[in-house]
């Protein structure tokens, strides 16, 4: 490895050469450096993030930038020298990040000017989203809008007095005014020499964060009311911004979050409003048909940045998919729809094909980029179709709209396979083709995929491999569900407390959870039980309920922080009140709330879901657009919540199929589901839920007991009478 000193730094002292050094031995002989900057073979330079193990981070190891990873020698450094501190936040498969990187961290000029004027901080969103949510603020706050890569300027005190997102890296680049090198050199000059303006800068945008958060964190006064009436205000949003064409809302980008799928058929299940079931449908059907779908391998990619679904950017993310799989699940209960049922298939193979480490738990993502190139590994010529699929090529291209001028305008000629008028049969008719192509892409080179695997992500695909698996009667995605909760809470869970990354076979190095890793993980685990009625899962599920209450929950005034009381003091304490491509830990936290209480009949549960709602009231009744999600769990709280138990003689698992068949074809969102063996299961099922105490096996039969807060219907053994049961319209607004 080479030692050269980073540019305008003086050699780092012998430890810490020797540690970078040993880091760097140990990646191996076959280890490539990313970097332009090479002797030979070796990395020029190579900075502290060598130490780290964020894919991320782990990017940015030989830039010739003087990188610190975040913590108390970074901003000790910056109060010691005089400097500010340059923070840029990112994640391994944004493609901006990587453009500003090789612009302006790879640019030995730049570099140089950092080092000398400056403590530069990289920090992984994924890892630290505390750190993010909070500069993101700041940079709102100040500039109006947010993104990644995310620059911020900073104190040694950590208060920001600038900020932004994307810099081209010199004067008139990208049509820019003022570049990177220049807004350096101007922050850098001003905080020399004009301590004032940046003190009232920094104190500014210090307090603007503080008073969001404390706005985030403050109820209504007294005991407001929870109705439905944020639900229907947000259906009638989206009924205005539908696109009636293409789905989802009229705008590009288009996100799979910009408009609220399983809200919708929730809200057409209390309602019967054909509408809305129209608009999550048609909004289905039509991201499925498009580009933003992986038609060769299933799965999606991270949006579509014109409005018809059609050119993505090509990233894959783990949530995503996860998400997607619930509502596709959902839908193809509400409607049948064979191509429903087929995506949620694609979608999760292609997740235990592609993104499932050795251990059983999940990858992160995968790049947007492959040879330098957004979506070059994704997309196809006429002359390649032709060539692989000889004969079939008319017909393939015909289905998937390839020409010979392509649609992709990134490269000539590239076409993003698409199916304008889907076609289940033509579909199936095709699938030697998409095997053929999807071997013929196996050997291209593939774009990075980040192999960290994060707490809150796997709770969320937990979610979706058991929702989907049950629903759609395909064991193995409940056992591959299985297996990862299985990993999480064995390799990623010290007592009771999760962390939230695993990576090379450690987590211990990495932060302790946020909330949506409890939250997410917990209900990743209702899930799971509810899929394979293993009162395991429902036993640790309550248990990191529980332990999120413990460690996030606001006992005072209701709702949750994303961060527990270990974790590091920020300059301020966020209370998540926003679902953004992710749902917020606070929303699937009161969700988790209210299904621990119909599980348990514990009122606490109950009461702290009424909190919890509380604490939402302003943005529920300005703006619930913004938080969909946890209308969700509003939907569950105004709703009749049933309990459903199945009970069987020992021995006689399989006699309960056709019961277990009528549920996974019966919407039921607002129900809990049970089941147990008579005998000890059913005694160890009934210590957590004692809604299931007492029920037995009429007859020597499986039976069913449909229950709503403890009433029960007659048992039946018979599934026509079970499904007559389970179809009792739902309660209306």
């Amino acid at each position: 490895m080479s030692d050269q000193p980073l540019p305008g730094t003086a050699p780092y002292d012998a430890p810490l050469a020797a540690r970078l050094h040993a880091a760097r031995e140990a990646k191996g002989a076959d280890y490539v450096p990313r970097t332009h900057h090479l002797i030979g073979k070796a990395p020029k330079y190579t900075n502290r993030l060598i130490l780290q193990s964020s894919p991320y981070l782990l990017q940015h190891a030989h830039n010739p930038v003087n990188w610190y990873p975040w913590g108390d020698e970074a901003f000790e450094d910056a109060r010691r020298t005089g400097r500010p501190v340059f923070l840029s936040i990112g994640y391994s498969t944004c493609h901006w990040c990587h453009v500003m990187e090789g612009e302006s961290f790879e640019d030995e000029e730049i570099a140089r000017f950092m080092n000398e004027h400056y403590v530069c901080i990289k920090v992984d969103r994924e890892e630290r989203p505390d750190i993010d949510a909070i500069y993101m603020t700041a940079v709102q706050a100040l500039t109006g809008s947010g993104g990644w890569p995310m620059s911020v300027w900073l104190t040694p005190g950590r208060e920001p007095f600038f900020g932004g997102t994307y810099f081209p890296p010199r004067d008139g680049a990208r049509g820019a005014r003022h570049g990177f090198l220049t807004v350096l050199g101007e922050l850098a000059q001003t905080y020399a020499n004009d301590p004032e303006r940046v003190k009232k800068a920094s104190e500014a945008l210090s307090r603007a964060v503080r008073e969001e958060m404390d706005a985030q964190a403050t109820p209504a006064a007294g005991s407001p009311s929870i109705s439905t009436k944020a639900i229907t205000t947000t259906v009638a949003y989206f009924k205005q911004a539908f696109d009636e064409t293409d789905g989802g809302v009229r705008r590009a980008p288009k996100f799979p979050s910009n408009i609220p799928v399983r809200l919708l058929l929730r809200h057409y299940r209390r309602t019967g409003d054909a509408e809305a079931l129209h608009m999550a449908t048609l909004t289905l059907e039509k991201m499925a048909g498009g580009g933003m779908y992986d038609q060769i391998a299933g799965g999606f990619h991270r949006y579509s940045t014109d409005a018809h679904w059609l050119v993505p950017h090509f990233e894959k993310m783990l949530y995503d998919n996860a998400l997607l799989a619930v509502a596709y699940a959902e839908a193809f209960q509400v409607t049948a729809r064979a191509d429903f049922a087929r995506v949620v298939r694609e979608t999760l193979d292609y997740v235990l094909r592609e993104m499932t480490a050795p251990g059983g738990a999940f990858y992160s993502a995968t790049d947007a980029d492959s040879e330098d190139e957004e979506g070059k590994f994704f997309v196809w010529t006429e002359t390649e179709i032709r060539e692989r699929l000889g004969a079939d090529a008319a017909r393939f291209m015909r289905y998937y709209g390839v020409s010979a001028g392509g649609n992709f305008a990134e490269i000539p000629g590239a076409n993003i396979l698409h199916a304008a008028h889907p076609d289940e049969a033509e579909w199936a008719a095709l699938a030697p083709a998409r095997a053929t192509l999807y071997a013929a892409r196996a050997q291209r080179v593939p774009p990075l995929r980040d192999d960290k695997q994060l707490a809150a992500w796997n709770g969320l695909m937990l979610s979706g491999l058991a929702v989907g698996g049950r629903i759609l009667g395909e064991p193995r995605y409940v056992a591959a569900a299985a297996r990862a909760a299985d990993f999480v809470l064995t390799h990623m869970r010290d007592g009771d407390r999760l962390r939230r990354s695993y990576k090379d076979g450690d987590a211990g190095a990495t932060a302790w959870g946020f909330l949506d890793d409890y939250a997410f993980v917990a209900a990743g685990l209702f899930d799971l039980y509810e899929a394979t009625f293993d009162v395991r899962w429902l036993r640790e599920a309550l248990a990191t309920a529980e332990a999120t209450e413990r460690r996030f929950a606001d006992a005072k005034r209701g709702g949750w922080y994303m961060t527990s009381d270990e974790h590091e003091r920020l300059i301020a304490r966020e209370k998540p009140t926003y679902d953004g491509a992710e749902p917020s830990g606070t929303s699937v936290a009161l969700r988790n709330a209210l299904r621990a209480y119909a599980f348990t009949g514990d009122e606490r549960w109950r009461t702290i879901a009424e909190k919890g709602f509380g604490s939402l009231h302003a943005v529920l009744e300005s703006k619930p657009v913004v938080i969909t999600e946890a209308l969700l769990g509003l939907d569950a709280f105004t709703d009749a919540s049933r309990e459903v138990a199945l009970v069987w003689p020992a021995g006689d698992a399989a006699g309960a199929e056709p019961l277990k068949a009528v549920l996974r074809r019966s919407f039921l969102p607002n129900a809990v589901l049970a089941g147990a063996a008579e005998g000890d299961d059913l005694s160890a099922l009934a210590k957590l839920a004692p809604f299931a105490a007492d029920k037995i096996a009429q007859s020597r039969r499986p039976t069913a007991y449909v229950c709503e807060r403890g009433h029960c219907e007659l048992p039946t053994t018979d599934p026509e009478s079970f499904a007559h049961q389970l179809a009792k319209p739902a309660r209306g607004y």
